[in-house]
């Protein structure tokens, strides 16, 4: 296998990893976030947890499986990212990785108000902020970092924390936002009798129709900002050497895949259509089709944001030529090719044990199962 092609494989893996993230702890977060306004007294509140509680830890191992992935498909945007965006993944971090957890495990273990008040605002936060700042960080990828490498191939980052949220950044984590609302809404839908399950079912509407709204803004946006191009360099079986090439940034260049490619139109078309359906699917009560719908939806906004970039994973803002491609930023050839042996043969186990995992706690969680299971429940 040549290296052009074990990186536009690589490319895709990546890709499948982060749906599978987006879509499976994507419904967690969502639903972590209409918790309060869901669930109106204790038993009820109990039930939207523990309709989760039995997932979350194995939906977050798809975002290791990401992190570790790019670490080593492409050594180079693990460490532009990772630096450039410390204090985000810090916050990232604290809140879902730390107190979302923490909070699960020890909310119901005592019997006071203000005990559990306090973890429930918790895990409102662990979903809330994780679903802003993955949109945030979309946002500020697509306008491009402020990072350059020197001549020995150090790499700076010259912005700053606040410069992370713009207009467009936070537009981005707006839409991020609704979209997880809306699948977790449909998640607990699936889950639970009403009326949690009829005001999950309002609030994923409402959020679906905002959704739509805001992923049009963005398109319409990439329209009018600076998308950038490889006018020269850029070899797929190049070297690894971000320096070898040039670029240019250029007014709706993330669009020039879609003239060049029409079919790839696809995946923003499924992503509208995705949204519509979980709504139509909603409103006349078949909640399970619906949360299939707005898991295709999700599928079709990040496949849109890998198509209007590719080849680019990492655009230099500050000195274009320093972006990153899948081109020219990956390991080497001997170490995609065990990589990859090593994904053959573990990412069927892990796509088994979830499916297994599901399919064995399938079915809806009730306050009778709550009251039965007071002191194993969350």
């Amino acid at each position: 296998m040549d290296i052009e092609l074990l990186r536009f494989v690589w490319w895709l893996l990546i890709g499948f990893i982060l749906i599978g993230f987006a879509v499976l702890d994507g419904f967690d977060f969502g639903a972590a976030i209409l918790s309060p306004f869901v669930a109106k007294t204790e038993l009820q509140k109990r039930v939207v947890l523990n309709t989760i509680g039995p997932f979350w830890e194995g939906n977050q191992v798809w975002l290791v499986l990401g992190a570790g992935g790019i670490f080593a498909a492409w050594p180079f945007v693990y460490s532009v990212a990772f630096s450039g965006f410390y204090l985000l993944i810090l916050i990232l971090l604290l809140t879902m990785g730390i107190s979302r957890p923490v909070s699960f495990k020890y909310r119901s273990k005592v019997k006071n108000p203000i005990w559990r008040k306090s973890w429930d605002m918790l895990v409102f936060i662990g979903g809330l902020v994780p679903a802003l700042i993955f949109g945030i960080l979309i946002g500020n990828i697509l306008l491009g970092i402020p990072f350059y490498f020197d001549d020995t191939m150090r790499s700076f980052y010259t912005g700053s924390f606040f410069d992370l949220f713009r207009p467009f950044t936070l537009l981005c984590g707006l839409t991020s936002l609704f979209m997880i609302i809306m699948h977790g809404g449909l998640y607990l839908a699936t889950k639970t009798d009403n009326p949690i399950r009829s005001r999950a079912i309002a609030w994923a509407q409402c959020s679906a129709i905002l959704f739509i709204i805001m992923f049009a803004a963005c398109g319409y946006l990439l329209t009018k900002i600076n998308g950038y191009v490889v006018t020269s360099g850029g070899d797929p079986f190049g070297v690894s050497n971000p320096l070898h090439k040039q670029v240019v940034m250029q007014v709706g260049a993330w669009f020039n895949n879609y003239y060049r490619y029409p079919h790839s139109m696809a995946a923003p078309i499924i992503g509208f259509a995705g949204a519509c359906l979980a709504i139509l699917f909603a409103r006349i009560g078949t909640s399970r089709f619906a949360f299939m719908a707005s898991g295709l939806s999700i599928i079709g906004v990040i496949a849109s944001i890998g198509i209007s970039m590719f080849p680019f994973i990492l655009p230099s803002s500050i000195q274009p030529r320093s972006s990153l491609l899948v081109w020219d930023s990956s390991s080497t050839q001997l170490t995609l090719i065990l990589m990859l042996i090593v994904v053959l043969i573990f990412m069927p186990i892990i796509l088994f044990y979830t499916a297994w995992v599901y399919n064995a706690l399938r079915g809806r969680v009730t306050e009778e199962m709550i009251k039965r299971d007071e002191r194993t429940s969350y």
